[in-house]
């Protein structure tokens, strides 16, 4: 997913966000950050003065505006959305990633939350704002279905809950079969939210 056209700042704030799905945000080192984007030495004090909590927190900017991408890119797949539709969608990326490159790497979010939310680092306001970004945009792809406002708001929490627990399940057994099991499960719940 990287680009070649990126600039070496854009390049270290995606390898954070690969490196902290991996390792979580205490073991994620900046010269591991640095020499995975490609980016010089030195560039690291002048892209990010405010040093790593600056860094991680764009990262998980950047990780939080990617799953609300990827919620909101579901529609334009299907020509009837439905709210089991859209979770399988959100979903599916996970199934693929597992599949194609192991289980190594879980949601960079979730990740620095176990790691860090506890406590009161600096990175636990961009934790919250990357969870909440999403939620808001699932809520609102389920709104759009139909869903009530308040209902859609619970069911997001539900689902992104339920998706993350499905991720730690399938990195520990190795298999992508608790993601199966959220989507069928949850499928009947989901669609009967929707107003007819």
């Amino acid at each position: 997913m990287q680009s070649e056209t990126w600039s070496p700042r854009e390049r270290m704030v995606y390898s954070a966000a690969q490196l902290l799905r991996a390792r979580g945000a205490t073991a994620t080192g900046i010269r591991d950050v640095v020499a995975r984007a490609g980016a010089p030495r030195g560039s690291f004090q002048h892209y990010f003065p405010g040093g790593k909590d600056q860094l991680v927190g764009e990262a998980l900017e950047w990780a939080g505006g990617f799953a609300e991408r990827r919620a909101a890119s579901y529609p334009a797949t299907t020509d009837d959305p439905t709210p089991a539709g859209l979770f399988a969608h959100m979903v599916e990326g996970w199934k693929a990633e597992f599949t194609a490159r192991g289980f190594e790497r879980g949601c960079p979010v979730m990740a620095t939350a176990a790691d860090l939310a506890g406590g009161d680092s600096a990175v636990n306001g961009h934790v919250r704002a990357a969870l909440e970004g999403w939620g808001h945009a699932v809520a609102a792809e389920l709104a759009r279905m139909g869903v009530p406002a308040g209902r859609a708001d619970a069911l997001a929490t539900l689902m992104i809950s339920a998706l993350e627990g499905a991720i730690m399940w399938a990195r520990i057994r190795r298999d992508v079969g608790p993601l199966e099991t959220v989507v069928t499960e949850l499928a009947p719940l989901l669609d009967s939210a929707a107003r007819p």
